[in-house]
Protein backbone atom coordinates (compact mmCIF):
# COMPACT_ATOMS: atom_id res chain seq x y z
CA UNK A 1 0.00 0.00 0.00
CA UNK A 2 1.39 3.46 -0.85
CA UNK A 3 2.40 5.84 1.52
CA UNK A 4 0.07 9.15 2.03
CA UNK A 5 1.85 12.20 0.63
CA UNK A 6 1.92 14.05 3.27
CA UNK A 7 2.83 18.15 3.08
CA UNK A 8 5.33 20.01 4.48
CA UNK A 9 6.09 23.49 5.20
CA UNK A 10 9.00 24.81 5.16
CA UNK A 11 9.73 28.64 5.95
CA UNK A 12 11.79 31.49 5.41
CA UNK A 13 13.12 29.78 2.01
CA UNK A 14 15.56 31.79 -0.41
CA UNK A 15 14.74 31.13 -4.30
CA UNK A 16 17.71 30.81 -5.69
CA UNK A 17 17.29 30.29 -9.27
CA UNK A 18 14.87 30.05 -12.38
CA UNK A 19 15.16 26.65 -13.97
CA UNK A 20 13.44 24.57 -16.54
CA UNK A 21 9.99 25.37 -17.73
CA UNK A 22 10.10 28.38 -15.89
CA UNK A 23 10.39 27.23 -12.80
CA UNK A 24 11.73 28.61 -9.57
CA UNK A 25 14.74 26.75 -7.81
CA UNK A 26 15.05 26.92 -4.04
CA UNK A 27 16.65 24.46 -1.38
CA UNK A 28 14.91 22.53 1.52
CA UNK A 29 16.66 21.65 4.39
CA UNK A 30 17.38 18.50 4.02
CA UNK A 31 19.66 19.77 0.76
CA UNK A 32 16.48 18.57 -1.95
CA UNK A 33 15.32 20.98 -4.82
CA UNK A 34 12.33 22.76 -4.73
CA UNK A 35 10.64 24.07 -7.71
CA UNK A 36 7.85 26.94 -7.43
CA UNK A 37 5.60 28.33 -9.84
CA UNK A 38 5.23 31.82 -8.99
CA UNK A 39 8.54 33.16 -6.96
CA UNK A 40 11.48 35.20 -8.26
CA UNK A 41 15.22 34.20 -7.26
CA UNK A 42 16.04 36.52 -4.67
CA UNK A 43 12.69 36.16 -3.03
CA UNK A 44 12.25 34.53 0.92
CA UNK A 45 9.20 33.03 1.37
CA UNK A 46 7.44 29.76 2.98
CA UNK A 47 6.56 27.05 1.10
CA UNK A 48 3.85 24.10 0.51
CA UNK A 49 4.96 21.06 -0.67
CA UNK A 50 2.99 19.65 -3.34
CA UNK A 51 4.34 16.66 -4.49
CA UNK A 52 7.49 15.21 -3.16
CA UNK A 53 10.09 12.86 -4.73
CA UNK A 54 13.20 10.85 -4.06
CA UNK A 55 15.34 13.82 -4.98
CA UNK A 56 13.13 17.19 -5.22
CA UNK A 57 9.68 18.97 -4.03
CA UNK A 58 7.01 20.59 -6.04
CA UNK A 59 6.07 23.50 -3.95
CA UNK A 60 3.73 26.58 -3.93
CA UNK A 61 4.71 30.34 -1.85
CA UNK A 62 2.04 30.53 1.03
CA UNK A 63 3.40 33.76 2.73
CA UNK A 64 6.49 36.17 0.96
CA UNK A 65 8.75 37.29 3.59
CA UNK A 66 10.88 39.83 1.29
CA UNK A 67 10.44 40.24 -2.55
CA UNK A 68 13.59 40.25 -4.69
CA UNK A 69 15.22 43.20 -6.55
CA UNK A 70 14.45 40.69 -9.39
CA UNK A 71 11.14 41.62 -9.33
CA UNK A 72 9.02 43.47 -12.07
CA UNK A 73 5.08 44.42 -12.23
CA UNK A 74 3.24 41.90 -13.90
CA UNK A 75 1.05 44.23 -16.98
CA UNK A 76 -1.31 42.14 -17.53
CA UNK A 77 -4.49 41.54 -14.69
CA UNK A 78 -5.00 37.28 -16.34
CA UNK A 79 -0.94 36.48 -15.06
CA UNK A 80 -0.40 33.94 -12.36
CA UNK A 81 -3.58 31.87 -13.88
CA UNK A 82 -2.89 32.35 -17.57
CA UNK A 83 0.18 30.37 -18.54
CA UNK A 84 1.31 32.22 -21.53
CA UNK A 85 3.35 34.57 -20.07
CA UNK A 86 4.91 33.14 -16.30
CA UNK A 87 7.71 35.64 -16.10
CA UNK A 88 5.89 38.67 -16.03
CA UNK A 89 6.73 39.18 -12.47
CA UNK A 90 10.73 39.22 -13.42
CA UNK A 91 12.89 42.54 -14.90
CA UNK A 92 13.47 41.69 -18.85
CA UNK A 93 16.92 42.31 -18.23
CA UNK A 94 16.82 39.32 -15.65
CA UNK A 95 15.03 37.32 -17.96
CA UNK A 96 17.20 37.38 -20.19
CA UNK A 97 20.56 36.51 -17.90
CA UNK A 98 18.33 33.46 -16.73
CA UNK A 99 17.83 32.25 -20.34
CA UNK A 100 21.34 32.56 -21.15
CA UNK A 101 22.32 31.02 -18.08
CA UNK A 102 20.11 28.09 -19.17
CA UNK A 103 21.36 27.75 -22.77
CA UNK A 104 25.28 27.42 -21.12
CA UNK A 105 23.89 25.07 -18.07
CA UNK A 106 22.34 22.86 -20.38
CA UNK A 107 25.03 22.29 -23.12
CA UNK A 108 27.48 22.04 -20.40
CA UNK A 109 25.75 19.46 -17.90
CA UNK A 110 24.05 17.74 -20.78
CA UNK A 111 26.12 17.05 -23.73
CA UNK A 112 29.42 17.56 -21.90
CA UNK A 113 30.87 19.92 -24.83
CA UNK A 114 33.80 21.99 -25.13
CA UNK A 115 32.44 25.48 -25.71
CA UNK A 116 33.97 28.37 -26.68
CA UNK A 117 32.60 31.82 -25.23
CA UNK A 118 28.52 32.17 -25.50
CA UNK A 119 27.67 35.53 -27.24
CA UNK A 120 25.32 37.41 -24.81
CA UNK A 121 21.70 36.34 -25.76
CA UNK A 122 20.09 39.16 -28.72
CA UNK A 123 17.13 40.67 -26.84
CA UNK A 124 13.35 41.24 -27.98
CA UNK A 125 13.14 44.88 -29.09
CA UNK A 126 9.08 44.20 -27.96
CA UNK A 127 8.79 42.64 -24.89
CA UNK A 128 4.85 42.89 -25.81
CA UNK A 129 3.21 42.86 -28.60
CA UNK A 130 5.79 40.71 -30.48
CA UNK A 131 3.46 37.70 -31.48
CA UNK A 132 2.62 37.51 -35.19
CA UNK A 133 0.11 34.49 -34.34
CA UNK A 134 -2.81 33.25 -31.50
CA UNK A 135 -4.85 30.62 -31.06
CA UNK A 136 -8.10 31.07 -28.24
CA UNK A 137 -10.40 28.87 -27.29
CA UNK A 138 -14.27 28.86 -27.00
CA UNK A 139 -15.86 27.01 -24.43
CA UNK A 140 -19.60 26.66 -22.66
CA UNK A 141 -17.96 25.49 -19.10
CA UNK A 142 -15.30 28.43 -18.47
CA UNK A 143 -12.62 28.12 -15.76
CA UNK A 144 -14.36 30.02 -12.59
CA UNK A 145 -12.14 32.05 -10.55
CA UNK A 146 -11.58 31.26 -6.16
CA UNK A 147 -13.86 34.18 -5.36
CA UNK A 148 -16.75 33.17 -7.70
CA UNK A 149 -16.85 29.89 -6.34
CA UNK A 150 -16.67 30.96 -3.08
CA UNK A 151 -19.64 33.11 -3.34
CA UNK A 152 -22.11 30.22 -3.98
CA UNK A 153 -24.19 32.75 -6.34
CA UNK A 154 -25.50 30.95 -9.24
CA UNK A 155 -22.88 31.61 -12.33
CA UNK A 156 -25.22 32.84 -15.15
CA UNK A 157 -22.36 33.44 -17.58
CA UNK A 158 -20.05 30.41 -18.03
CA UNK A 159 -18.99 30.95 -21.72
CA UNK A 160 -15.34 32.21 -22.61
CA UNK A 161 -12.87 33.08 -25.11
CA UNK A 162 -9.33 32.82 -23.99
CA UNK A 163 -6.62 29.90 -23.17
CA UNK A 164 -6.56 26.74 -21.67
CA UNK A 165 -5.61 26.58 -17.95
CA UNK A 166 -2.06 24.78 -17.71
CA UNK A 167 -2.72 21.11 -16.94
CA UNK A 168 -6.61 21.51 -17.58
CA UNK A 169 -7.45 20.55 -20.95
CA UNK A 170 -11.46 21.21 -20.47
CA UNK A 171 -11.28 24.44 -18.91
CA UNK A 172 -10.95 28.13 -20.96
CA UNK A 173 -10.05 31.18 -19.03
CA UNK A 174 -11.98 34.04 -20.49
CA UNK A 175 -9.88 36.24 -21.63
CA UNK A 176 -10.35 40.37 -21.74
CA UNK A 177 -6.98 41.94 -22.69
CA UNK A 178 -3.73 40.16 -24.38
CA UNK A 179 -0.80 41.59 -24.42
CA UNK A 180 1.23 39.50 -26.53
CA UNK A 181 -0.36 39.96 -30.51
CA UNK A 182 -0.98 43.79 -31.45
CA UNK A 183 -4.49 45.25 -32.43
CA UNK A 184 -6.64 45.15 -33.61
CA UNK A 185 -6.58 41.19 -31.82
CA UNK A 186 -7.91 42.54 -28.65
CA UNK A 187 -10.73 43.90 -30.38
CA UNK A 188 -11.79 41.39 -32.75
CA UNK A 189 -11.36 38.71 -30.43
CA UNK A 190 -13.81 40.53 -27.75
CA UNK A 191 -15.94 41.20 -30.37
CA UNK A 192 -16.82 37.88 -31.98
CA UNK A 193 -17.25 36.25 -28.62
CA UNK A 194 -19.87 39.50 -28.16
CA UNK A 195 -21.34 38.86 -31.59
CA UNK A 196 -21.55 34.93 -31.37
CA UNK A 197 -23.02 35.44 -27.79
CA UNK A 198 -26.41 37.71 -29.73
CA UNK A 199 -26.69 35.29 -32.21
CA UNK A 200 -26.99 32.54 -29.72
CA UNK A 201 -24.44 30.30 -31.35
CA UNK A 202 -23.58 27.85 -29.04
CA UNK A 203 -19.81 27.47 -27.18
CA UNK A 204 -17.97 24.02 -27.66
CA UNK A 205 -18.18 21.77 -24.87
CA UNK A 206 -15.26 19.17 -25.48
CA UNK A 207 -16.47 16.57 -22.64
CA UNK A 208 -19.64 16.28 -23.76
CA UNK A 209 -18.28 17.00 -27.49
CA UNK A 210 -21.15 19.98 -28.21
CA UNK A 211 -21.83 23.42 -29.42
CA UNK A 212 -20.65 25.02 -32.10
CA UNK A 213 -17.40 27.66 -31.69
CA UNK A 214 -14.43 25.79 -31.34
CA UNK A 215 -11.38 27.93 -31.71
CA UNK A 216 -10.38 31.10 -33.10
CA UNK A 217 -6.68 31.63 -34.85
CA UNK A 218 -5.41 34.71 -35.54
CA UNK A 219 -2.25 36.05 -37.67
CA UNK A 220 -0.70 39.69 -38.45
CA UNK A 221 2.51 40.67 -40.13
CA UNK A 222 4.70 43.26 -40.25
CA UNK A 223 3.13 44.38 -43.51
CA UNK A 224 -0.27 45.27 -41.51
CA UNK A 225 -2.05 42.06 -43.32
CA UNK A 226 -4.67 40.04 -40.91
CA UNK A 227 -6.15 36.43 -41.26
CA UNK A 228 -8.96 35.74 -38.80
CA UNK A 229 -10.04 31.70 -38.50
CA UNK A 230 -12.96 30.59 -36.76
CA UNK A 231 -13.27 26.85 -36.13
CA UNK A 232 -16.18 25.43 -36.23
CA UNK A 233 -17.84 21.68 -34.69
CA UNK A 234 -20.88 21.45 -36.82
CA UNK A 235 -22.09 22.25 -40.53
CA UNK A 236 -22.47 26.16 -40.77
CA UNK A 237 -26.34 27.62 -40.75
CA UNK A 238 -27.83 31.25 -41.17
CA UNK A 239 -26.22 32.14 -37.78
CA UNK A 240 -22.74 31.08 -38.10
CA UNK A 241 -22.61 33.07 -42.07
CA UNK A 242 -24.17 36.06 -39.94
CA UNK A 243 -21.55 36.10 -37.85
CA UNK A 244 -19.13 35.96 -40.49
CA UNK A 245 -20.49 38.49 -41.84
CA UNK A 246 -20.38 40.98 -38.95
CA UNK A 247 -16.83 40.15 -38.26
CA UNK A 248 -16.27 41.33 -42.30
CA UNK A 249 -18.40 44.08 -41.63
CA UNK A 250 -17.09 45.19 -38.06
CA UNK A 251 -13.28 44.69 -39.25
CA UNK A 252 -12.68 45.35 -43.13
CA UNK A 253 -8.90 45.67 -42.38
CA UNK A 254 -9.07 41.74 -42.57
CA UNK A 255 -7.63 40.51 -45.49
CA UNK A 256 -8.00 36.76 -45.11
CA UNK A 257 -11.70 35.47 -43.05
CA UNK A 258 -11.82 31.73 -42.76
CA UNK A 259 -13.52 28.89 -41.62
CA UNK A 260 -13.25 25.36 -41.20
CA UNK A 261 -15.29 22.44 -39.91
CA UNK A 262 -13.82 20.31 -37.74
CA UNK A 263 -16.09 17.14 -36.15
CA UNK A 264 -13.14 15.37 -34.65
CA UNK A 265 -12.36 15.25 -31.02
CA UNK A 266 -8.97 17.06 -31.57
CA UNK A 267 -8.89 20.99 -32.34
CA UNK A 268 -5.79 20.25 -35.08
CA UNK A 269 -6.40 21.55 -38.64
CA UNK A 270 -4.06 20.21 -40.70
CA UNK A 271 -5.74 17.67 -42.11
CA UNK A 272 -9.16 19.97 -42.76
CA UNK A 273 -10.49 22.17 -45.41
CA UNK A 274 -10.25 25.56 -44.76
CA UNK A 275 -12.72 27.50 -46.33
CA UNK A 276 -12.02 31.47 -47.64
CA UNK A 277 -15.20 33.15 -46.56
CA UNK A 278 -13.95 36.92 -47.55
CA UNK A 279 -10.25 38.21 -49.02
CA UNK A 280 -7.26 35.95 -50.06
CA UNK A 281 -6.93 32.45 -48.60
CA UNK A 282 -3.48 33.71 -47.41
CA UNK A 283 -1.29 36.80 -46.12
CA UNK A 284 1.58 38.00 -46.89
CA UNK A 285 4.67 38.47 -44.64
CA UNK A 286 7.98 40.23 -45.74
CA UNK A 287 11.69 40.06 -44.61
CA UNK A 288 14.64 41.53 -46.50
CA UNK A 289 12.67 41.95 -49.65
CA UNK A 290 11.72 38.69 -50.05
CA UNK A 291 7.69 38.11 -49.50
CA UNK A 292 6.16 34.74 -48.00
CA UNK A 293 2.51 33.54 -48.61
CA UNK A 294 1.66 32.15 -45.21
CA UNK A 295 -1.66 30.25 -45.24
CA UNK A 296 -3.63 28.41 -42.57
CA UNK A 297 -1.68 25.91 -42.15
CA UNK A 298 1.74 27.26 -42.76
CA UNK A 299 4.44 27.40 -40.24
CA UNK A 300 6.11 30.71 -39.69
CA UNK A 301 8.00 31.93 -37.17
CA UNK A 302 5.98 33.85 -34.34
CA UNK A 303 8.13 36.54 -33.50
CA UNK A 304 8.89 37.84 -36.72
CA UNK A 305 10.93 40.77 -36.26
CA UNK A 306 13.37 38.53 -33.61
CA UNK A 307 12.60 35.77 -36.76
CA UNK A 308 14.74 38.04 -38.67
CA UNK A 309 17.80 38.47 -36.19
CA UNK A 310 17.71 34.72 -35.75
CA UNK A 311 17.89 34.02 -39.71
CA UNK A 312 20.73 36.82 -40.10
CA UNK A 313 22.97 34.81 -37.05
CA UNK A 314 22.49 31.73 -39.47
CA UNK A 315 22.93 33.03 -42.50
CA UNK A 316 26.44 34.84 -40.95
CA UNK A 317 27.34 31.15 -39.11
CA UNK A 318 26.75 29.52 -42.46
CA UNK A 319 29.98 31.70 -44.15
CA UNK A 320 29.00 31.37 -47.27
CA UNK A 321 30.79 33.23 -50.24
CA UNK A 322 28.14 32.14 -53.72
CA UNK A 323 30.19 28.76 -53.94
CA UNK A 324 28.50 26.22 -51.60
CA UNK A 325 25.75 23.86 -51.80
CA UNK A 326 23.49 24.31 -48.62
CA UNK A 327 21.05 21.87 -47.62
CA UNK A 328 18.02 23.44 -45.32
CA UNK A 329 17.21 19.81 -42.65
CA UNK A 330 13.70 20.91 -41.27
CA UNK A 331 13.05 23.75 -43.91
CA UNK A 332 9.13 24.13 -42.92
CA UNK A 333 8.06 26.79 -45.58
CA UNK A 334 11.98 27.23 -46.70
CA UNK A 335 12.47 30.55 -45.19
CA UNK A 336 15.88 30.16 -44.04
CA UNK A 337 16.44 28.43 -47.57
CA UNK A 338 15.24 31.04 -49.53
CA UNK A 339 17.14 33.85 -47.16
CA UNK A 340 20.50 32.31 -47.64
CA UNK A 341 20.10 31.31 -51.02
CA UNK A 342 21.55 34.90 -52.92
CA UNK A 343 24.72 33.69 -50.91
CA UNK A 344 24.96 30.09 -51.73
CA UNK A 345 25.36 28.21 -55.45
CA UNK A 346 22.36 25.99 -54.44
CA UNK A 347 20.22 25.17 -51.78
CA UNK A 348 18.27 22.20 -50.83
CA UNK A 349 15.38 21.93 -48.66
CA UNK A 350 13.64 18.90 -46.80
CA UNK A 351 10.43 19.12 -44.60
CA UNK A 352 8.01 16.39 -44.02
CA UNK A 353 4.71 18.55 -44.21
CA UNK A 354 3.70 18.40 -48.00
CA UNK A 355 1.89 21.79 -47.25
CA UNK A 356 4.75 23.40 -46.07
CA UNK A 357 7.07 22.67 -49.11
CA UNK A 358 4.14 23.48 -51.95
CA UNK A 359 4.39 27.39 -49.71
CA UNK A 360 8.30 27.18 -49.92
CA UNK A 361 8.15 26.48 -53.66
CA UNK A 362 5.42 28.79 -54.29
CA UNK A 363 6.94 31.57 -52.45
CA UNK A 364 10.62 31.00 -54.18
CA UNK A 365 8.86 31.26 -57.47
CA UNK A 366 7.70 34.39 -56.65
CA UNK A 367 10.98 35.34 -55.40
CA UNK A 368 12.55 34.96 -58.19
CA UNK A 369 14.86 32.44 -56.51
CA UNK A 370 16.18 29.70 -58.80
CA UNK A 371 18.42 27.76 -56.84
CA UNK A 372 16.51 26.44 -54.23
CA UNK A 373 15.26 23.35 -54.20
CA UNK A 374 12.50 21.68 -52.00
CA UNK A 375 11.62 18.24 -51.16
CA UNK A 376 9.19 16.51 -49.41
CA UNK A 377 9.42 12.98 -46.67
CA UNK A 378 10.43 12.31 -43.12
CA UNK A 379 14.06 13.48 -42.17
CA UNK A 380 15.14 9.72 -41.46
CA UNK A 381 14.42 8.51 -44.71
CA UNK A 382 15.04 10.99 -47.23
CA UNK A 383 18.36 12.54 -45.97
CA UNK A 384 20.25 9.58 -46.97
CA UNK A 385 23.46 8.49 -48.96
CA UNK A 386 21.31 8.53 -52.69
CA UNK A 387 19.91 11.93 -51.63
CA UNK A 388 23.06 13.26 -51.14
CA UNK A 389 25.31 11.64 -54.12
CA UNK A 390 22.03 13.12 -56.57
CA UNK A 391 22.23 16.36 -55.07
CA UNK A 392 25.59 16.73 -54.18
CA UNK A 393 27.66 16.73 -50.96
CA UNK A 394 26.41 19.62 -48.63
CA UNK A 395 29.84 22.09 -47.64
CA UNK A 396 27.09 24.02 -45.37
CA UNK A 397 24.15 22.13 -43.49
CA UNK A 398 21.59 24.24 -41.40
CA UNK A 399 19.55 22.32 -39.56
CA UNK A 400 16.17 23.69 -37.46
CA UNK A 401 14.96 20.69 -36.14
CA UNK A 402 11.35 20.65 -33.77
CA UNK A 403 11.54 20.20 -30.07
CA UNK A 404 12.78 16.66 -29.89
CA UNK A 405 15.96 17.35 -31.96
CA UNK A 406 17.45 15.12 -34.95
CA UNK A 407 16.66 11.76 -35.28
CA UNK A 408 19.40 9.35 -34.46
CA UNK A 409 19.32 8.29 -37.76
CA UNK A 410 19.79 12.07 -39.12
CA UNK A 411 23.02 12.70 -37.28
CA UNK A 412 24.53 9.52 -38.41
CA UNK A 413 23.93 10.77 -42.00
CA UNK A 414 25.56 14.02 -40.93
CA UNK A 415 28.59 12.39 -39.92
CA UNK A 416 28.78 10.14 -43.01
CA UNK A 417 28.18 13.12 -44.88
CA UNK A 418 30.68 15.17 -43.41
CA UNK A 419 30.34 19.15 -44.31
CA UNK A 420 32.48 21.25 -43.02
CA UNK A 421 30.18 23.66 -41.61
CA UNK A 422 27.07 22.84 -39.56
CA UNK A 423 24.39 25.25 -38.16
CA UNK A 424 22.09 24.36 -35.68
CA UNK A 425 19.17 26.08 -34.84
CA UNK A 426 16.96 25.32 -32.04
CA UNK A 427 14.05 25.85 -29.86
CA UNK A 428 15.26 23.09 -27.29
CA UNK A 429 19.02 23.56 -26.19
CA UNK A 430 18.65 19.78 -23.76
CA UNK A 431 18.25 17.86 -26.99
CA UNK A 432 20.34 20.41 -28.81
CA UNK A 433 23.26 19.21 -26.69
CA UNK A 434 22.06 15.70 -26.49
CA UNK A 435 22.75 15.65 -30.48
CA UNK A 436 25.71 18.11 -30.18
CA UNK A 437 27.58 15.50 -28.03
CA UNK A 438 26.73 12.96 -30.36
CA UNK A 439 28.69 15.36 -32.95
CA UNK A 440 31.60 16.60 -31.31
CA UNK A 441 33.52 13.42 -32.21
CA UNK A 442 34.18 15.01 -35.93
CA UNK A 443 32.70 18.34 -35.21
CA UNK A 444 34.36 21.50 -32.89
CA UNK A 445 31.75 24.26 -31.54
CA UNK A 446 33.07 27.43 -33.14
CA UNK A 447 30.55 30.15 -32.02
CA UNK A 448 27.03 29.96 -29.65
CA UNK A 449 24.53 32.60 -30.21
CA UNK A 450 21.29 32.56 -27.97
CA UNK A 451 18.23 34.73 -29.40
CA UNK A 452 14.98 35.27 -27.15
CA UNK A 453 12.04 35.30 -28.91
CA UNK A 454 9.40 35.13 -26.38
CA UNK A 455 9.87 37.34 -23.62
CA UNK A 456 7.52 36.92 -20.75
CA UNK A 457 8.54 33.22 -21.05
CA UNK A 458 11.13 30.96 -20.34
CA UNK A 459 11.83 29.67 -24.28
CA UNK A 460 14.96 30.38 -25.82
CA UNK A 461 16.16 29.90 -29.15
CA UNK A 462 19.95 28.80 -29.54
CA UNK A 463 22.05 28.83 -32.80
CA UNK A 464 25.36 26.98 -33.05
CA UNK A 465 28.32 27.02 -35.54
CA UNK A 466 30.49 23.43 -35.68
CA UNK A 467 33.17 23.27 -37.65
CA UNK A 468 34.61 19.86 -39.06
CA UNK A 469 37.61 19.08 -36.64
CA UNK A 470 41.25 19.11 -38.25
CA UNK A 471 42.55 15.25 -38.74
CA UNK A 472 45.64 14.53 -36.39
CA UNK A 473 48.74 14.02 -38.67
Amino acid sequence: MRKKNRRQTFEKIEVLDAGAKGKAVAKAPDGRVIFLSDAVPGDVVDVLTTKKRKAYFEGQVTRFHSYSDKRAEPVCSHFGICGGCKWQHMTYENQLFYKQKEVENNLRRIGHLELPEISPILGSQKQYFYRNKMEFSFSDSRWLTQEEIDSQEPIKDKNALGFHIPGMWDKILDIETCHLQEDPSNAVRNTIKTKALDLGIPFYNPRQRTGMLRTLMMRITSLGEIMVLIQFFQDITMKEKQLLNEIKETFPEITSLLFTVNKKANDTIYDQKVICFSGQDHIVENMEGLRFKINAKSFYQTNSHQAYELYKVTRDFAGLTGKEIVYDLYTGTGTIAQFVAKNAKKVIGVESVPEAIEDARSNAQNNGISNAEFFVGDMKDVFNTDFVGEHGVPDVVITDPPRDGMHKQVVEQLLQASPPRIVYVSCNTATQARDLDLLQSHYEIKKVQPVDMFPQTHHVENVVLLEKRKKQV
